[in-house]
């Protein structure tokens, strides 16, 4: 993870790191003023979306960002970047389906100029204030409506709430040289189109970029073309919003093949990024490891985009890697450590995505657990280095940061939801045996493929798969002040 992602790794004697703005501009005015909507309006057959339909949630760790009054089906994104004048412009196009009788829409979206709305073909008034875009026209539950918002400004990011030292702003971030790129875990999505930016609203989305010539443009998704300088990317699985990515540069592009066949691409700037290619270039080696632990990949297409970053993010099919690392092999070695772990992501918080921020811990501890596991494996470290790592980072990390179970808003993504519960995995993987835990492990990312889950889900699934009663030792194990002493399932 992430965005933010931490920069951990194992290594002897396992030692590892645990791994929105308040704009100055001025809220944008309305756009044009409100008309009814058009009752004769040309009907719009959304079974096509179906596939993004979710049940949003309201966080409980962020309240301010989205909202489960609206379950956002398919984002349509067309996007133009100018270098020179820094300058997006875009026109979203929003299936919704509200979940609520409302009189309006609100969304998550940063005070960019909006230049015109329309909900359902007719004009209505689209007012941003306190990064909320608010469209002034009634909704009724479960008829889906189409939003089109169009707009323009520069990219403005958002803070981080976190204590960790590898991230940055959130948000879409403008270079120097005029490119761009986004990590935006918890939030973020809001700096470059109107989102309902949480994990539990899902969606499919449309991409379409047009920069400069000589300029390249990533986004998440598989590739769907290039027509000109215009780069089009689509996501047939729901993707949530934390875990899109936009970037534009001057890269160079290279591809390759995974397990099966899958396409993978990888996009780096030539000079700045040529002592990271051997790592790129590993990607098939740490996808077959992953495979043969949790089963297939669940994309049709793979990849990695390397950033003005420090830290590294999930982002669904197309990894945001940080090239900001120290010049040594050993640094280097980490950041391929730590590639694999967001791998690993594409499983573990892509495909199986938590319903609320409170269960992050369900992401980075199957994530870390496996960076940790690889680690062991290539170094041929031993069970037992693994066991007092492990029990000695989870004492530190509870006493620091508390219980993984219950975190700080203030603290995201930091030691706790990593070492923590990898440690309750390492308990679950001792008292299961391999050949059970993975059974587990491979059944709870295959069986509850593009699906939204949290504590109580993963544990009736645990119980249910191994016919164990693991409820205590999960719980306690998430909730407890102390590193807990061993708990037998029964």
């Amino acid at each position: 993870m992430r965005r933010r992602v931490p920069l951990t790794l194992l290594l002897a004697p396992l030692l590892v790191t645990a791994c929105t703005s308040d704009p100055a501009a001025p809220a944008a005015g309305p756009s044009t003023p409100t008309t009814t909507p058009s009752p004769t309006a040309p009907a719009v057959d959304y079974t096509a979306w179906q596939a993004g339909r979710s049940t949003p949630v309201a966080d409980t760790i962020y309240p301010a960002r989205g909202t489960d009054a609206l379950d956002v089906l398919h984002y349509d994104l067309a996007l133009d970047w100018a270098p020179t004048t820094k300058t997006l412009t875009g026109t979203a196009t929003l299936r919704i389906r509200p979940t609520k009788d409302a009189p309006s829409l609100v969304l998550d979206f940063m005070p960019y100029q909006v230049d015109g709305v329309t909900l359902d073909d007719a004009t209505v008034t689209g007012a941003v204030a306190k990064e909320k875009l608010t469209v002034t026209a009634p909704v009724v539950a479960d008829k889906p409506v189409t939003l089109v918002v169009k707009y323009h400004g520069t990219p403005k990011t958002t803070p981080m709430p976190s204590h960790r030292k590898d991230v940055e702003a959130l948000g879409l971030t403008v270079t120097k040289e005029g490119g761009l790129w986004t990590m935006q875990e918890p939030f973020g999505a809001f700096t470059w189109y109107p989102a309902n930016d949480q994990p539990s609203d899902e969606a499919l989305y449309d991409i379409k970029v047009t920069v400069p010539a000589g300029w390249s443009a990533i986004a998440s998704g598989t590739p769907a073309g290039q027509s000109g300088t215009t780069f089009t990317y689509r996501s047939a699985d729901p993707v949530a919003s934390y875990l899109t990515t936009l970037a534009v540069g001057r890269y160079q592009k290279l591809t390759a093949k995974g397990p099966r066949g899958v396409p993978l691409t990888f996009w780096y700037r030539k000079g700045a990024d040529d002592k990271l290619l051997p790592y790129l270039k590993k990607s098939p080696q740490y996808l077959a490891w992953l495979e043969k632990k949790f089963g297939p990949y669940p994309f049709p297409s793979g990849g990695v985009v390397v950033v003005d970053s420090a830290s590294g993010m999930e982002t669904q099919q197309m990894i945001t890697m940080g090239r900001k690392i120290e010049n040594t092999k050993a640094r280097r070695d980490r950041w391929g450590g730590d590639l694999l772990h967001e791998y690993a992501h594409q499983w573990f918080g892509d495909s199986v995505t938590p319903t609320t921020w409170t269960d992050l811990w369900l992401n980075e501890g199957w994530a870390q657990y496996a960076q940790d596991l690889y680690t062991k494996e290539t170094l041929h470290l031993s069970d037992a280095s693994l066991d007092r790592y492990l029990r000695d980072a989870d004492a530190a990390m509870r006493k620091k940061l508390g219980p993984p179970g219950k975190p700080n808003p203030k603290n995201f993504a930091e030691g706790n939801v990593y070492l923590c519960p990898e440690a309750m995995l390492h308990e679950i993987h001792r008292q299961l045996g391999d050949k059970a835990f993975f059974a587990l492990a491979r059944a709870w990312v295959q069986d509850q493929r593009n699906t939204q889950q949290d504590r109580a889900s993963f544990i009736a699934f645990v119980n249910k798969q191994t016919g164990r009663d693991f409820t205590k030792l999960i719980n306690t194990w998430l909730d407890s002040k102390t590193t807990p002493k061993p708990i037998k399932a029964t």
